[in-house]
């Protein structure tokens, strides 16, 4: 055996101290590029980069920013993920806080952090005037990062002329609203050329139309999906069909994906939601429960619940509610059978989640389950019916993002130099907690929800911190 010499081996030991005492590459190109400390880290947890899941330090800077490393990251604060998952955080593109939102809109956000979502949008619905949405909300504190649409259906109520209403919307996308979002069922008057007009306008701010398509039976529900086709067509513009289980596709779903896949075959940018229940709930007054609704949807008035009390409803109590116009009620379990509805949507690549929910009041809402559970929901039945899990994740993440655009650059991703909007769950028991009797639970399994750099949900509880941010152009 050669021995060194008191020169190499002092040579070699230097080498290695200084190997032992100088940070990791990665930890060395976060500090050249970002300039800032880690606030924490979150370690041994597996997330699915680069195509494969694997382990990584997921480091988030005071800046709120990730810094995504295979080498160790060192903070004060080390969160142990062993046996998590860490995702982005989710993004739900059709989060619905319609009513009193100035009053109600910590309880909704609340409820959506505690889903694992760190992004709720209201494309479906949303704001009459998003400048103003975003001045009243802007000065406010926020748990998720908010962004509204440009609601017709409330312009349509203020101007009678096509040309007001026209101007209304472009002086909303003009303040700021995220995309145009109308729903031709609940306002069946709204014309093909009147709705053309509106697609005309979200091609020319480049922005998507979101439609709740104009039927729902299983006689003509096919034709709504053709209309949307129809529209992006003509107009070229992106044209997002919200909840298809329950508006194009209930009875008809593998055709109305048919449709929709060779349409996207030919360039046209449509896509499409669902979530992940077997049954839908609506406002009683809606034009959804005009005569006839009985046989549309082969249900009778004890099927009808009222969410949040369990009420089942007789032809006395369903004709006294619907002359309110607050009561939601959600329809029978099974209408929208999983294996039919929700399940096919979901082999698709231009399907994404979205609750079309969200919880407004306290102890017991009168909104849909999915308003609090959605995404928990949809990750166990994913795990169930052994979809993968990054496929699902991606429709809650990435997919979302892409849809609305600039405003959502660097988000949905686990990226260094993204910011850090984190999701931490335990894949063996998320799960969905809330109830029509009791929709106010937070789901389970839901660890640690981090927005912008803040954790704003951990251990099963709530933080109060500000910090949402608003998404707009």
């Amino acid at each position: 055996m050669n021995t060194l010499s008191r020169r190499s081996f002092l040579k070699l030991s230097a080498m290695a101290v200084a190997a032992m005492t100088m940070p990791a590459k990665a930890e060395r190109v976060a500090a050249a590029t970002t300039g800032e400390r880690l606030d924490f880290v979150i370690k041994n947890g597996r997330s699915f980069i680069n195509g494969a899941w694997d382990k990584y330090d997921i480091g988030v800077t005071s800046g709120g920013k990730l810094i995504v490393s295979k080498a160790p990251l060192i903070a004060d604060r080390v969160i142990d993920a062993a046996g998590k998952v860490v995702a982005p955080g989710f993004i739900d593109i059709l989060a619905d806080n319609s009513a009193n939102p100035e009053h109600t809109y910590r309880i909704f956000e609340k409820y959506k952090a505690g889903d694992g979502v760190t992004t709720a949008l209201q494309m479906h619905g949303g704001a009459t005037d998003a400048g103003a949405f975003y001045t009243c909300f802007g000065a406010l504190p926020h748990y998720v990062n908010y962004g509204v649409s440009t609601k017709v259906m409330n312009i349509r109520t203020q101007y009678n002329r096509l040309d007001d209403r026209i101007k209304a919307v472009e002086h909303s996308l003009d303040s700021g609203a995220l995309g145009v979002s109308h729903s031709p069922e609940y306002q069946p008057d709204t014309t093909y050329d009147e709705l053309l007009a509106y697609a005309k306008i979200a091609k020319k701010y480049d922005r998507p139309l979101s439609l709740h398509t104009r039927y729902s039976s299983k006689e003509k529900e096919l034709l709504g999906v053709d209309e949307a086709i129809k529209l992006a067509r003509e107009t070229d513009c992106k044209v997002h069909i919200d909840h298809l289980n329950s508006t194009g596709g209930t009875f008809n779903m593998p055709e109305a994906l048919s449709r929709i896949r060779k349409a996207r075959e030919t360039g046209l940018q449509i896509t499409i939601c669902v979530y992940p229940y077997s049954y839908w709930a609506t406002y009683i007054c809606s034009e959804r429960f005009s005569a006839g609704w009985q046989q549309r949807y082969g249900m009778t008035y004890s099927d009808l619940e009222v969410v949040g009390t369990g009420e089942h409803l007789t032809e006395a109590s369903f004709n006294r509610y619907r002359k309110k116009c607050g009561i939601l009620v959600a329809a029978k379990p099974g209408i929208q059978p999983l294996d039919k509805t929700v399940k096919p949507a979901l082999m698709e690549d231009f399907c994404m989640i979205g609750s079309d929910g969200g919880i407004e009041t306290e102890p017991h809402a009168n909104n849909h389950p999915r308003g609090a559970a959605c995404f928990a929901t949809a990750i166990r039945y994913a795990l169930t019916e052994k979809i993968p899990l990054e496929k699902i994740l991606d429709k809650m993440t990435r997919l979302p993002a892409e849809l609305i655009g600039k405003p959502m650059n660097g988000r949905g991703e686990l990226k260094t130099g993204y910011i850090a909007d984190i999701n931490v769950f335990n894949p063996q028991v998320i799960d969905c907690m809330a109830t029509n009797e009791n929709p106010n639970q937070f789901s389970k399994g839901i660890e640690l929800v981090v927005v912008n750099g803040k954790i704003v949900f951990e251990k099963e509880k709530p933080l109060f911190t500000n910090a949402g941010m608003p998404i707009r152009y």
